[in-house]
């Protein structure tokens, strides 16, 4: 008979509306006060909502209805992103799909402005999620899905350290289309290499005086 090692099975907290300070980025709980600041930085920005089950917003009353449902959704949580450069909201990220049970959770429905794309501050602000859901709240499962069309949120996930797992045939409608959903995570025994590999490239001594890296993040991980 197979034994399996027993772990902790009491059931993971979920995640509470809180401020999350970086170096380079402030995560705040999601409010319609970000509303101006949003809908000015997606201007132009139409084919960033491609592959999100929402968006692109015609006018303020169309943001306005959904910051106002993702603000108080009691199954997940949302933050706007406010990176310290600029000091304007510039996009928002969420913990999804929380299973306390399981100690599994989501890092998803992630939606970043051109401004905010390629950024330290985009880095940090999934770093401090992730991190908050490891070792703050004991997930031991942190999960990436995307539509496997995706190919720039499929490089977002390796570049963090996510292992693909496969990709769920038919798995959803989305905009009257099929949506093929890839799947990634990083699991409680690779978070801390993961961890030291994000909070290495992310150290000052990696970006030369005009904030390029230096090294790749995946350097960072041997």
């Amino acid at each position: 008979m197979t034994h399996f090692p027993e772990i902790d099975p009491w059931p993971r907290p979920l995640p509470a509306r809180q401020n999350f300070t970086g170096t380079h980025v402030v995560l705040e709980p999601l409010h319609r006060r970000h509303g101006a600041e949003l809908f000015e930085s997606m201007r132009g920005a139409e084919q960033s909502f491609t592959y999100l089950a929402y968006g692109p917003f015609r006018d303020r009353a169309a943001l306005d209805g959904f910051l106002a449902p993702a603000s108080t959704d009691p199954l997940m949580a949302y933050w706007a992103i406010r990176p310290t450069a600029t000091g304007r909201a510039s996009g928002w990220l969420s913990l999804m799909n929380i299973e306390p049970n399981n100690a599994a959770i989501e890092l998803g429905s992630i939606w970043f402005s051109p401004r905010l794309q390629r950024t330290r501050a985009a880095t940090e602000a999934m770093f401090l999620l992730l991190r908050h859901a490891a070792e703050d709240l004991g997930y031991r499962r942190l999960v990436w899905k995307c539509n496997n069309r995706n190919e720039a949120s499929k490089r977002a996930a390796l570049r963090l350290g996510f292992t693909p797992e496969g990709v769920l045939r038919a798995h959803m409608v989305v905009k009257s289309q099929r949506r093929d959903t890839a799947i990634f995570s990083i699991i409680e025994d690779e978070w801390p290499s993961r961890r030291d590999a994000i909070l290495g490239w992310l150290s000052p001594e990696n970006f030369d005086t005009g904030g390029t890296s230096i090294r790749p993040l995946a350097s960072f991980r041997g």
